[in-house]
């Protein structure tokens, strides 16, 4: 590896900020730029924000790259690996962390990951697959309780879990017949109504050069709106870690009846993997089952890991790119601080629906709480204007909080931390994120 590389960093959220906070702390690391990044990101040592070169500008994204002398680039949100951003980039020579376009359709198609899972003896839910609305509403009705996904990209809203067959019909109006509102589009034309799983839910992220992984520690995210698991489902309304559910027997046995599978099965196909592989867990009483696969770092469940990670990524990172990981960091492996952490992501009212009317409000403490020990603020919908820091999203920021356990960690957020942080506008929070590890 390079004494000094510069590294790119594709996406303006969130899960991004986490990166680039990871990046930029790297001695390796003498530049790191964000495309189109945002004013949150912008504040972090080294970093230089796109704000002109959006995500779904693939091309430009390589060109930039390539006449930067850009050596690492690390893909935070999942539409540019489906589109194809890391063919690109190998085809100009550059070093980039992620699957190739058709690798990436594990996340890209729910329908071939559901096949590919069949094919392979991976343990997933049992499910049927269908384009005609009428057959699949049939279908699922005769299968209470189910679980009902549109097919394509739906920013973590296309599942929907159905125990009535009135939540089947909303379900399937959504997803398949109403095009014009255009929430799920294309994405849509086809749906896998799948078994209902009883469990647990965890993820598992993994690091891999296609051959070997690498598994971060486990976490637990948060997708409904309203504690206990209510209302509908969102980005990510928080993330702890790790979660205590995923044993380090568990994790093996993850490791052995699911990852390697995957790779295994993967390198067969002829789409070898290499990237973040994120799987989404139901710990059933049969044994860890697959939800579903993502193919780049889980947002918010990368942020809690930020500050436990105690190795630096960027030369994992790297032997991703370069399509092996070198022996000696096989052997070191990554280490990790003792604690645990607890994401509570802060929204604006009305999130994920209708919250347009507080954009521009003024939100306080960010900075404040961000000044703390132990704490980290990761900006995702903000935006720092006449000298305050304004909401400009849904998911407006992850407050990660380090603990000496997750019941240390849950304790300080909700007591401390979280209520410092205010606006002339509605903000939104879950207060009971971590709750379940107890």
């Amino acid at each position: 590896m390079k004494e000094r590389i510069k590294a790119l960093v594709v996406g303006s959220g969130g899960r991004e900020d986490a990166l680039v906070a990871l990046i930029s702390s790297s001695p390796w690391v003498s530049d790191v730029y964000c495309a189109p990044g945002s004013d949150g990101i912008a504040r972090r040592p080294k970093t230089h924000c796109l704000p002109k070169l959006t995500a779904d500008k693939l091309l430009d994204l390589a060109r930039f790259a390539k006449d930067n002398d850009i050596d690492l680039t690390v893909v935070g949100p999942e539409a540019p690996l489906v589109n194809g951003i890391v063919d690109i980039f190998e085809s100009f020579g550059l070093g980039i962390v992620g699957p190739s376009e058709a690798a990436a359709q594990l996340e890209g198609s729910k329908v071939r990951a559901k096949k590919f899972m069949k094919k392979y003896g991976i343990p997933t839910a049992e499910f049927e697959i269908f384009d005609n609305p009428e057959k699949a509403k049939k279908y699922a009705v005769a299968n209470l309780p189910c679980v009902v996904k549109a097919d394509g990209l739906a920013a973590g809203k296309g599942a929907f879990v159905c125990k009535t067959e009135k939540e089947v019909a909303n379900a399937i109006q959504r997803i398949m017949i109403n095009k014009e509102f255009k929430e799920f589009g294309d994405q849509g034309k086809r749906v896998v109504v799948e078994e209902f799983l009883a469990g647990e839910e965890a993820t598992f992220m993994v690091l891999t050069d296609g051959r070997t992984a690498i598994p971060l520690l486990s976490t637990q995210d948060h997708k409904p709106v309203f504690d206990g698991d209510r209302g509908p489902n969102t980005g990510g309304m928080g993330a702890y870690a790790p979660a205590p559910v995923v044993t380090p027997q568990l994790a093996e046995e993850i490791m052995e009846t699911i990852v390697y599978p995957t790779l295994n099965g993967m390198r067969k196909e002829g789409t070898p993997y290499k990237g973040i592989l994120y799987i989404g867990l139901m710990i059933t009483k049969d044994g860890p089952k697959v939800l579903e696969y993502n193919v780049r770092f889980g947002d918010p469940e990368l942020q809690p890991l930020v500050p436990l990670l105690q190795s630096d990524i960027v030369p994992f990172l790297v032997g991703i790119a370069n399509g092996e990981f070198p022996e000696e960091l096989l052997k070191e492996g990554i280490k990790w601080n003792e604690g645990a952490a607890i994401c509570v992501i802060i929204t604006s009212g009305g999130y994920p629906d209708d919250y347009q009317n507080q954009k521009g409000k003024a939100i306080k403490g960010l900075d404040e709480v961000a000044g703390m020990e132990g704490v980290e603020v990761f900006h995702a919908g903000t935006k720092f204007e006449n000298g305050r820091w304004a909401i400009n999203g849904g998911r407006i920021a992850g407050v990660t909080v380090v603990g000496a356990d997750i019941a240390a960690a849950i304790d300080r957020a909700y007591r401390e931390v979280i209520p410092k942080i205010t606006s002339e506008g509605e903000l939104h929070c879950r207060t009971d994120i971590g709750r379940k590890a107890l």
